[in-house]
């Protein structure tokens, strides 16, 4: 148990059996009546975000949630292997519980695995990932002015925007929050 006075940002609490990540806080002292805290709590399984209001000094369950930095080794039937880094346990994570994180995670890649009570809860990747660009139709030319996109497929098998002048075997930049291109990679 905590108190609200206690909030900070990616703390997890257990409200009404759900688990909610607080994304933002704002403590208000109005002139008149008792402080209070406005938060934007992001539920950790499926991601609504909600804003919710306590009276300050209330008290909120906290959730134990262990993060840990996992290597991704394969997939098992519907099942995504993780092996922790540093026990070299293996986890075996649901494919629903990845989510949108499959389309930008590659085998031996390293991503960031929550569990709550022994099961995984979610998958956090880096903000961006270096992926390949495995097939893009051919640039045309004249096709080196900005503003034009065209759908690309990269190597785990997600497409994803890019400009007009990029081809096929290039290897780019993604930001994984949303998807968008964010520069080529040179080796």
């Amino acid at each position: 148990m905590a108190t609200t006075n206690d909030l900070k940002n990616g703390l997890v609490l257990n409200l009404d059996g759900q688990l909610w990540a607080v994304v933002e806080f704002q403590h208000v002292k109005p002139g008149k009546g008792g402080a209070f805290v406005r938060t934007k709590l992001k539920n950790v399984l499926s991601g609504k975000v909600v804003d919710k209001t306590f009276n300050a000094g209330t008290k909120v369950e906290t959730a134990t949630v262990d993060k840990r930095d996992m290597q991704y080794l394969y997939k098992d039937g519907t099942d995504w292997v993780f092996m922790d880094t540093q026990t070299y346990d293996q986890v075996q994570v649901p494919e629903a519980t990845v989510g949108d994180a499959a389309k930008y995670l590659l085998e031996n890649q390293t991503a960031v695995v929550a569990t709550h009570e022994g099961a995984a809860i979610y998958v956090e990747l880096p903000a961006s990932v270096e992926l390949m660009v495995t097939y893009t139709e051919p640039g045309l030319q004249g096709d080196r002015s900005t503003g034009g996109t065209k759908p690309a497929t990269l190597e785990t098998g997600a497409e994803i925007q890019v400009p007009l002048f990029l081809e096929s075997n290039t290897k780019v930049k993604v930001d994984t929050r949303d998807g968008s291109y964010l520069g080529r990679v040179n080796d």
